[in-house]
């Protein structure tokens, strides 16, 4: 298996990825260098994958890397998560997706057109949904928490959460019984999360990323 190592250093952070005969995926654009015998392949798409992935906000070709060698991706003042996939399937929010072993397999989910007009997201909402076995690695902005629910409710006010497994179901509510308290205590619509699952949080991001903005950023 390929092996994936986040380093910190000099205020960013950066993957490290050890290929031993082994093929991993990885979002566009974002190899900085390699070294060894690697083949790089990018797949021309069909037309109706492109239109997919372009109303996903997801790139719309993502090279594969194949050989033995040390591969480098590009830093960022945010952070990377690893974790292995268990054969279940997880939907990624757009811009958390970064690489993968070549088992792990990505296709597309499409939320509910309701949900998706009431988070102001737009009338088609894809995200990228993977699923099998083997490591994946998540771009994010701050320290990421894992919640386990069991026919359990998580809601928050903004788009913190990175990842859900299937199970979890994903709506819009009013944060308040009545539409004037909803607009009074300036929380208008929460982002709801219910069902049996796991969630991935990012509720806070690190200084640097906060410092490089000024702001507490949102996620491409």
């Amino acid at each position: 298996m390929a092996a994936f190592e986040v380093i910190d250093d000099e205020g960013v952070s950066f993957v490290k990825v050890a290929l031993n005969d082994e093929t991993v995926r990885a979002e566009s654009g974002a190899l900085c260098y390699f070294f060894g015998d690697i083949e790089i392949d990018a797949q021309v798409p069909s037309l109706g994958r492109v239109v997919r992935n372009l109303l996903a906000e997801q790139s719309v070709v993502r090279p594969s890397y194949t050989g033995t060698g040390t591969l480098y991706l590009e830093s960022s003042v945010g952070g990377f998560q690893v974790f292995e996939m268990d054969g279940n399937t997880w939907i990624l929010e757009p811009g958390v997706y970064w690489a993968s072993e070549e088992d792990v397999t990505l296709k597309f989910f499409r939320e509910r057109v309701m949900t998706s007009l009431l988070t102001g997201e737009g009338f088609i909402l894809l995200r990228t949904k993977v699923s099998g076995k083997g490591k994946i690695v998540l771009k994010t902005n701050g320290p990421v928490e894992v919640i386990e629910l069991k026919d359990q409710r998580l809601a928050t006010d903004g788009n913190y959460v990175l990842a859900r497994t299937e199970g979890i179901a994903y709506r819009s509510k009013r944060s308040a019984r009545t539409f004037i308290g909803s607009v009074l205590n300036n929380e208008y619509r929460l982002r709801v999360y219910e069902g049996t699952g796991r969630i991935l949080l990012s509720s806070y991001p690190y200084w640097r990323q906060l410092l490089s903005t000024g702001k507490m950023p949102k996620r491409a």
